[in-house]
């Protein structure tokens, strides 16, 4: 009964983290988009640090034999989550956009933005529960790395409803209802895990190959616009706290 206690809890708080947007009202859009970079540094040293240092030492402790098949899981996961994005045509925008080219290139409109953000919370209520499934520490872990990269996003997706025409509360409320999806995604794989035995054994790899597509084609890309060396240096050191909070947390286990 504890687990999905904590698997509830853990996507309800994720899907608060789509109120983020809110912060472009309490601080200038300038200082938000300075700020996000370092954000997005921290996300991805977490995403990393939660695959090297949680996900894939479990696969390998759980079953030695399988490790060979599941690390081509996380390889089929990560052109998974390619052509998930292909097929929406949908993309992280994990920065203020600087212009509305810039808002045009990265979502085609408000509906679909909130469309392809359903469908990426889906997954990661699939993945915070499959890491609850496999212990509490790897599933604490696993949350807290969602939550550091769905700050940015959330709050590139709520520019983007607002460039679209949307007011600020339809915005706030539409972007809220697309990041509940999560518990939907977290409730498919509660129910199926009686039935399905070793449910984790072939998810976690799934999990981990979308947290290093996340992290290689939608973060670090994201870094490379800035190109100033002091920045470079900030990035740097906000990319190795993400990992040290994952090695942190796996001192826990």
């Amino acid at each position: 009964m504890q687990t999905p206690l904590y698997v509830i809890g853990s996507v309800l708080v994720v899907s608060l983290v789509s109120l983020a947007g809110i912060s472009l009202f309490l601080v200038s859009g300038r200082a938000v988009r300075k700020l996000l970079l370092y954000v997005v540094s921290f996300s991805t040293g977490g995403l990393l640090g939660d695959v090297f240092i949680h996900m894939l030492p479990e696969m390998q402790e759980e079953d030695a034999e399988f490790f060979g098949t599941a690390l081509l899981i996380v390889l089929a996961s990560i052109v998974f989550s390619f052509a998930i994005e292909k097929l929406i045509h949908w993309r992280h925008c994990h920065v203020l956009p600087e212009n509305d080219h810039e808002h045009d290139h990265c979502h085609s409109a408000g509906l679909m933005t909130l469309f392809g953000d359903g469908v990426h919370n889906f997954i990661d209520g699939l993945v915070i529960a499959v890491a609850f499934l496999v212990s509490i520490p790897v599933g604490l872990s696993t949350t807290l790395a969602v939550i550091f990269h769905e700050i940015p996003q959330e709050i590139g997706n709520f520019a983007v409803l607002l460039h679209d025409g949307y007011s600020r509360g339809r915005a706030l409320f539409y972007n809220f209802l697309s990041a509940l999806t999560a518990i939907l995604g977290a409730v498919l794989v509660l129910l199926s895990s009686s039935s399905f035995e070793g449910l984790s054994k072939y998810m976690l790899p799934f999990a981990a190959g979308n947290f290093l597509y996340i992290a290689g084609s939608d973060l670090i890309p994201e870094l490379h616009k800035e190109r100033g060396l002091g920045a470079a240096l900030l990035q740097i050191i906000s990319m190795i706290l993400g990992i040290l909070v994952m090695y942190a947390l796996g001192l826990l286990e």
